[in-house]
């Protein structure tokens, strides 16, 4: 995501761009399969089983894990890690060019001020080294090319966009929206996603056509990916060399400059070691992998990893609570169907600790969700057959609608990664060890998020109402962020306000690793945005001769 981001920031500013992608190109007339009908599927859609436990035992927890998308997802046994017995962590890859931006949920949300000031108002974290005012022009940069659906609410806790035209909501949500208003006024709102999917043709790709598998690539680039966008961009200046099956090993450190110097790479496909120099190097791994390259980056300066003299370099992981949340079924509007396959949800704006103050957690949750009919597939659980059973089926069948809890995870020291004493991935690169679980205060929190997501549903005209809590292990909402954190002094942080290492003037890491709190919105968006500053930042200061 961020990778993709920084190649055409960096490209299109006149710099000569390597980007190293550790897993095969995408092709996406060969390899996307958004619509292939499941009984042109070996499986029919239900996958392999037998080779998901195998050899993708983590990976298939995903939802986005299907027949045809699993190619997107790494081999768990080729690239393993290890965790704590009593801690789960279920960490979701992918390895390929354009990694994870192929599969993800494309929810964009910027971060506020709110967000911002958290960890110097409550003392949790260290305090972020910039403010909503710093970042909002480069969130506007990314929104503008990326090409973000959404509806201005003038919310102060969920900032407003450079939208394309939102998707419209179905009858059933908009009766809840109205029925969340009548019951809480101003103090919560509903709206619908913001998400980096085309409404209109943009930026020369193709507005959405609801098709609906989105995790399985789309064709007509209607949403936002590197594969898609930014790394057609950077192909386009001449100035890009794309080099996949490249494993970074580790980050070359040159004691006479003070300076990394390039990295060690390993051939995915011959094992063959190669080293490629470079003037600055940008790390955008995702979150723990460029974490895990740090560490495995010792020498006599830097002994536990490199850029880690502050000693916080793994430390202050932090994912967002997930599984947590309401369902309600919903009279009338039989008359009513769907149409399409909308590739987004609802959004409620975080209101605990906003406009509702609570005082047994900090921090606060949003909410995602949608209303939708029963399709055919509710056969598989009511009596029937033959004819008759079969032409029930093609008619819908009721309304119902569930809500689920994003909740913020405080930046606390005993959630961290280091290496693997021991262990070793397919290409001989010491493996991370994960240590993390949630805390007192995203379970206080989070029993309020299902409590509030029922209450909701309710107020929208909702029965039948059940509350899910199943809440889900730390990796699985896939928002893993910190382990090489921003912040104002490098006693206590890895990086500056630029993504800039402390301890190495021309090294940068622009993906997850560099938050400094989770807030409770989606971050890939904030990663765009700090990736094209960094960027920019560094284009700048090497034109002043400081890299």
């Amino acid at each position: 995501m961020s990778g993709g981001w920084a190649a055409k920031e960096l490209c299109e500013l006149g710099a000569s761009v390597l980007v190293l992608e550790a897993g095969p190109m995408i092709v996406p007339e060969r390899d996307y399969g958004e619509h292939l009908p499941p009984h042109e599927m070996t499986y029919r859609g239900w996958n392999d089983r037998k080779a998901l436990a195998a050899e993708q035992p983590v990976q298939r927890d995903c939802y986005a894990c299907d027949e045809v998308a699993r190619k997107f997802f790494v081999n768990d046994i080729e690239n393993p890690y290890t965790t704590d017995p009593d801690k789960p962590f279920s960490w979701i890859r992918g390895r390929q060019v354009g990694g994870r931006s192929i599969m993800w949920a494309r929810q964009s949300y910027r971060l506020s001020d709110l967000d911002f000031e958290a960890n110097l108002k409550d003392g949790n974290g260290v305090d972020w080294p910039l403010r909503y005012a710093e970042l909002a022009p480069w969130y506007d940069h990314v929104e503008a090319f990326a090409g973000i659906s959404g509806r201005a609410e003038g919310l102060p806790q969920l900032p407003d966009g450079v939208f394309l035209p939102p998707m419209e909501m179905s009858c059933v949500e908009a009766q809840v929206r109205d029925g969340i208003a009548r019951a809480y006024g101003d103090d919560r709102r509903m709206t619908i996603g913001r998400t980096a999917v085309l409404t209109v043709d943009h930026e020369g790709r193709r507005a959405c056509h609801y098709c609906g598998p989105c995790h399985r690539g789309c064709i007509t680039r209607s949403y936002f990916s590197s594969i898609n966008a930014t790394l057609p961009a950077a192909e386009a200046t001449g100035r890009l060399v794309l080099r996949p099956n490249s494993v970074v090993a580790e980050v070359l450190w040159d004691p006479r400059s003070s300076r990394v110097s390039g990295v060690r790479v390993v051939d995915a496909e011959s094992h063959d070691e190669l080293e490629f120099t470079g003037r600055t190097v940008f790390l955008a791994a995702s979150a723990l992998e460029s974490t895990r390259l740090l560490l495995n980056s010792k020498s006599s300066d830097f002994p536990d990893g490199l850029a880690n003299s502050s000693g916080v370099l793994g430390k202050y992981l932090m994912d967002h609570t997930m599984g947590v949340g309401a369902h309600a079924s919903f009279d009338g509007y039989e008359d009513r169907v769907i149409r399409g396959r909308r590739p987004n949800g609802i959004y409620i704006a975080r209101f605990a600790n906003v406009t509702e103050p609570r005082s047994d957690f900090l921090r606060g949750y949003g909410y995602q969700g949608s209303a939708s009919r029963a399709g055919w597939w509710r056969g598989e659980s009511m009596a029937g057959f033959g004819a008759d059973f079969k032409n029930e089926l093609l008619s819908p069948g009721p309304w119902s609608f569930g809500i689920e809890g994003f909740g913020e995870c405080l930046p606390r020291e005993e959630n961290h990664v280091r290496l693997d004493p021991e262990q070793v991935d397919k290409w001989g690169i010491p493996t991370l060890r994960i240590s993390c679980a949630w805390g007192d205060n995203e379970r206080a929190m989070m029993r309020q998020a299902a409590e509030d997501a029922a209450e909701m549903l309710e107020a929208g005209g909702g029965r039948d109402i059940s509350i899910d809590y199943q809440l889900l292990p730390p990796g699985l909402t896939i928002h893993e962020m910190g382990t090489a954190r921003m912040g104002r002094d490098p006693a206590t942080s890895v990086l500056n306000a630029h993504n800039q290492a402390w301890d190495a003037p021309n090294l940068f890491v622009v993906d997850g690793a560099c938050m400094t709190s989770s807030a409770c919105q989606n971050p890939s968006l904030t990663y765009m945005a700090l990736a094209a500053r960094a960027s920019h930042y560094a284009v700048d200061a090497s034109r002043r001769g400081e890299l």
